[in-house]
Protein backbone atom coordinates (compact mmCIF):
# COMPACT_ATOMS: atom_id res chain seq x y z
CA UNK A 1 0.00 0.00 0.00
CA UNK A 2 1.07 3.51 -0.31
CA UNK A 3 -0.10 7.02 0.62
CA UNK A 4 -1.00 7.60 -2.98
CA UNK A 5 -3.98 4.73 -2.58
CA UNK A 6 -5.44 6.53 0.46
CA UNK A 7 -4.23 10.40 1.23
CA UNK A 8 -6.50 12.83 -0.68
CA UNK A 9 -4.08 15.27 -1.38
CA UNK A 10 -6.17 18.48 -1.58
CA UNK A 11 -7.00 17.52 1.89
CA UNK A 12 -3.55 18.23 3.35
CA UNK A 13 -3.05 21.01 6.02
CA UNK A 14 0.13 22.69 6.68
CA UNK A 15 -0.72 24.60 9.59
CA UNK A 16 -3.40 23.34 11.74
CA UNK A 17 -5.91 26.05 13.64
CA UNK A 18 -7.17 23.64 16.22
CA UNK A 19 -5.72 24.10 19.83
CA UNK A 20 -6.90 20.60 21.22
CA UNK A 21 -7.64 17.22 20.27
CA UNK A 22 -11.95 17.75 19.72
CA UNK A 23 -10.66 20.69 17.17
CA UNK A 24 -7.83 18.85 15.21
CA UNK A 25 -10.29 15.87 14.52
CA UNK A 26 -12.82 18.35 13.38
CA UNK A 27 -10.41 20.47 11.22
CA UNK A 28 -8.93 17.04 9.77
CA UNK A 29 -12.93 15.57 9.14
CA UNK A 30 -13.76 19.00 7.61
CA UNK A 31 -10.26 18.80 5.36
CA UNK A 32 -11.49 15.35 3.60
CA UNK A 33 -15.49 16.88 3.84
CA UNK A 34 -14.20 20.17 1.55
CA UNK A 35 -11.82 17.30 -0.69
CA UNK A 36 -14.90 15.35 -1.07
CA UNK A 37 -13.95 12.40 0.77
CA UNK A 38 -16.74 12.12 3.00
CA UNK A 39 -20.07 13.58 2.65
CA UNK A 40 -21.99 16.55 4.46
CA UNK A 41 -24.48 15.07 6.21
CA UNK A 42 -21.69 12.51 7.54
CA UNK A 43 -19.23 14.94 9.01
CA UNK A 44 -20.46 14.42 12.76
CA UNK A 45 -20.90 10.75 12.98
CA UNK A 46 -17.48 10.91 11.67
CA UNK A 47 -16.34 13.21 14.09
CA UNK A 48 -17.74 11.49 17.07
CA UNK A 49 -16.47 8.29 15.76
CA UNK A 50 -12.83 9.19 15.95
CA UNK A 51 -13.55 10.44 19.25
CA UNK A 52 -14.77 7.27 20.53
CA UNK A 53 -11.90 5.55 19.10
CA UNK A 54 -9.71 7.87 20.88
CA UNK A 55 -12.12 7.04 24.39
CA UNK A 56 -10.77 3.85 23.93
CA UNK A 57 -6.96 4.60 23.77
CA UNK A 58 -5.07 7.87 22.13
CA UNK A 59 -3.92 7.65 18.72
CA UNK A 60 -0.90 9.74 20.00
CA UNK A 61 1.70 7.12 19.57
CA UNK A 62 4.32 9.42 20.75
CA UNK A 63 7.28 11.27 19.12
CA UNK A 64 5.30 14.03 18.10
CA UNK A 65 2.74 11.61 16.00
CA UNK A 66 -0.88 11.10 16.32
CA UNK A 67 -3.02 8.51 13.93
CA UNK A 68 -6.51 9.34 14.66
CA UNK A 69 -8.20 6.75 12.60
CA UNK A 70 -11.79 5.05 12.91
CA UNK A 71 -13.81 3.06 10.18
CA UNK A 72 -17.47 4.46 9.17
CA UNK A 73 -20.40 2.76 6.56
CA UNK A 74 -20.87 6.00 5.23
CA UNK A 75 -17.40 6.06 3.40
CA UNK A 76 -17.29 3.90 0.07
CA UNK A 77 -13.59 3.52 0.14
CA UNK A 78 -10.73 4.53 2.56
CA UNK A 79 -10.00 8.18 2.29
CA UNK A 80 -6.78 9.98 4.47
CA UNK A 81 -5.14 13.04 4.96
CA UNK A 82 -2.03 14.71 7.05
CA UNK A 83 -1.86 17.50 8.89
CA UNK A 84 0.95 19.39 10.77
CA UNK A 85 0.88 22.12 13.65
CA UNK A 86 3.91 23.93 13.88
CA UNK A 87 3.17 25.30 17.57
CA UNK A 88 2.30 20.99 18.89
CA UNK A 89 -1.12 20.17 20.54
CA UNK A 90 -1.18 18.22 23.50
CA UNK A 91 -2.82 14.30 22.25
CA UNK A 92 -2.56 12.86 25.21
CA UNK A 93 0.08 11.15 24.14
CA UNK A 94 1.79 7.61 24.98
CA UNK A 95 4.83 9.85 25.87
CA UNK A 96 3.09 12.89 26.96
CA UNK A 97 4.53 15.29 24.66
CA UNK A 98 2.90 17.57 22.08
CA UNK A 99 2.12 16.34 18.19
CA UNK A 100 3.21 17.91 15.67
CA UNK A 101 2.23 15.45 12.89
CA UNK A 102 -1.16 14.16 12.33
CA UNK A 103 -2.54 11.47 9.93
CA UNK A 104 -6.19 10.79 9.68
CA UNK A 105 -7.91 7.79 8.06
CA UNK A 106 -11.35 7.01 7.81
CA UNK A 107 -12.28 3.45 6.18
CA UNK A 108 -15.27 1.12 5.16
CA UNK A 109 -16.14 -1.54 7.88
CA UNK A 110 -15.99 -3.85 5.74
CA UNK A 111 -12.96 -3.42 4.68
CA UNK A 112 -10.66 -4.21 7.88
CA UNK A 113 -7.30 -5.56 6.08
CA UNK A 114 -6.98 -2.47 3.95
CA UNK A 115 -7.38 0.08 7.32
CA UNK A 116 -4.71 -2.39 8.96
CA UNK A 117 -2.61 -1.84 5.96
CA UNK A 118 -2.49 1.74 5.65
CA UNK A 119 -2.34 2.00 9.46
CA UNK A 120 1.02 0.21 8.68
CA UNK A 121 2.44 2.03 5.75
CA UNK A 122 2.20 5.53 8.06
CA UNK A 123 3.69 3.79 11.24
CA UNK A 124 6.63 2.48 8.94
CA UNK A 125 7.53 5.87 7.23
CA UNK A 126 7.00 7.29 10.61
CA UNK A 127 9.69 5.71 12.28
CA UNK A 128 11.75 7.17 9.85
CA UNK A 129 13.32 10.15 11.46
CA UNK A 130 14.13 11.57 7.68
CA UNK A 131 10.55 11.35 6.77
CA UNK A 132 9.34 12.88 9.95
CA UNK A 133 11.82 15.94 10.04
CA UNK A 134 10.90 16.88 6.22
CA UNK A 135 7.46 16.65 7.06
CA UNK A 136 7.21 18.86 9.79
CA UNK A 137 9.60 21.15 7.93
CA UNK A 138 7.03 21.47 5.14
CA UNK A 139 5.77 25.01 4.47
CA UNK A 140 3.31 24.00 1.43
CA UNK A 141 1.09 21.50 -0.06
CA UNK A 142 3.07 20.85 -2.35
CA UNK A 143 6.13 19.94 -0.38
CA UNK A 144 3.62 17.27 1.38
CA UNK A 145 2.73 15.81 -1.46
CA UNK A 146 6.46 15.60 -3.04
CA UNK A 147 6.90 13.86 0.43
CA UNK A 148 4.82 11.04 0.32
CA UNK A 149 5.34 10.70 -3.46
CA UNK A 150 9.03 10.11 -2.59
CA UNK A 151 8.33 7.99 0.57
CA UNK A 152 5.68 5.86 -2.10
CA UNK A 153 8.55 5.23 -4.51
CA UNK A 154 11.02 4.13 -1.17
CA UNK A 155 13.33 7.34 -1.02
CA UNK A 156 13.51 6.57 2.39
CA UNK A 157 15.15 4.20 4.79
CA UNK A 158 12.19 1.58 5.85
Amino acid sequence: MKFADFILLDAIRTEIQAVDKEGVIREMTQSLLDAGGIKSDEYEGIVKAVIRREELGSTGIGYGIAVPHTKHPSVERLVGTVAISSHGIDFDSLDGEKVYLFFMLVSPPDRPGEHLRALEHITRQLRDETFCRFLKQSKTQEDIKQLLEEADDNMFGK
